[in-house]
């Protein structure tokens, strides 16, 4: 283990489990454990579970919680009730894209947890902080107080009832979450997911997160690792922040306007935003299927018939489920059209393709 790498509780499972290791946001994670194919199909069929502690989680609070995080936030919280959870970004003045993120709406008025992306933690708070002026809020990152599982699958539901003893999650619907109490300390069950398929997400102190874990591998479920969380979620149409979404690609051009609440009086980047969607906006981000099983990666070049570069791939996978070969690209906005003949130059030969929807799998969340 490299000494500046950053480990979650769980880090000790993962090594007597004999899971691949690999440098991951600042932190030393699991890439795989029995192998990719083995433990995506295990989500897509059954169960897996994540450790996702390395994820961000900053708690806001005060008197204009509520219109601070309306200002930061490109969706709209002032309609979400207590319990309720809403996907979105925080941006840049120009419309660039500084994390994506959920929102969590806490029982308590005028508190709100945002859980952020690992690589971003940092960068999140400092920009948290910047945008305080003029607002009563307290901002405080907690990230280390917390570890979080993710549990996903057609059979997750069943496994945290009754593994876990979490009856209360099976009447959680898409994007809400509940609080238990256990032994006094409080966990935070919500229902996302990242995968295309029904899922929970466990948020609780370190220690716990650790019992947890080991009550889940003796019932069975399947330990994932990062590397199919990548390929379960591209198939399922997700972005990752630093491929789809980063300081050069916006909401607008990743195809997730519907995220960014543009009638609402302000936020931060909103100008940007509606200037590209009135079509000041150069490149988007577009789905393309190959026909061939050759693998378009992240960087490869995008092309027309006659060579000329439009664009380049930002995530590229033979899909496991769908066994297709597919990319995510970023592409001149000129040949985003379904259906348009596209090429990706893959090495020393070029492969056709053409422009299809970005979820490629067709998701199972229960709403």
């Amino acid at each position: 283990m490299e000494d500046n790498l950053l480990v979650t509780p769980l880090y000790g499972s993962h090594v007597a489990l004999g899971a691949k290791m690999s440098p991951f946001a600042g932190f030393n994670m699991p890439i795989q454990y029995s192998g990719i194919v083995e433990e995506h199909l295990a989500v897509r069929n059954n169960v897996g579970m994540f450790d996702v502690s390395h994820m961000g989680e900053i708690f806001v609070c005060g008197t204009d919680a509520e219109k601070y995080v309306n200002h930061i936030f490109t969706n709209d919280v002032r309609p979400m009730a207590p319990g309720q959870i809403l996907y979105g970004m925080m941006l840049y003045p120009d419309g660039g894209t500084v994390d994506d993120l959920l929102v969590y709406k806490e029982t308590a008025p005028n508190h709100y947890l945002l859980v952020v992306n690992a690589a971003n933690i940092d960068k999140d708070f400092e920009w948290l902080l910047k945008n305080t002026a003029g607002f009563d809020v307290c901002v405080e990152n907690r990230s280390e107080e917390w570890g979080q599982i993710a549990v996903q699958g057609p059979q997750a539901e069943e496994t945290i009832v009754k593994t876990l003893g979490f009856a209360r999650a099976a009447d959680l619907v898409f994007y809400t979450y509940t609080d238990f109490e256990v032994n006094g300390k409080r966990v935070i069950v919500s229902r996302t997911g990242y995968t295309g398929e029904d899922g929970f997400e466990i948020y609780a102190d370190p220690e716990m997160a650790v019992a947890f874990w080991n009550r889940l591998l003796e019932a069975g479920v399947t330990p994932c690792g990062l590397g199919c969380r990548d390929t379960l979620r591209f198939e399922a149409g997700m972005p990752l922040y630093g491929d789809e979404l980063s300081a050069e690609i916006s909401p607008v051009m990743a195809g997730l306007a519907m995220f960014c609440a543009l009638d609402k009086e302000e936020f931060i980047g909103k100008d940007a935003l509606v200037a590209q969607k009135a079509g000041a906006v150069a490149r988007k981000i577009v789905g393309i299927e190959i026909e061939d099983k050759a693998i378009p990666r992240a960087g490869y070049p995008v092309e027309l018939e006659d060579g000329t570069e439009v664009g380049v791939v930002t995530t590229g996978y033979h899909s496991i489920s769908l066994d297709k070969s597919i990319c995510f690209a970023l592409v001149d906005k000129a040949y985003t059209a379904l259906d348009t003949p596209l090429f990706i130059h893959i090495r020393k030969k070029v492969f056709p393709g053409k422009v299809v929807k970005k979820r490629f799998y067709q998701t199972r969340y229960k709403k």
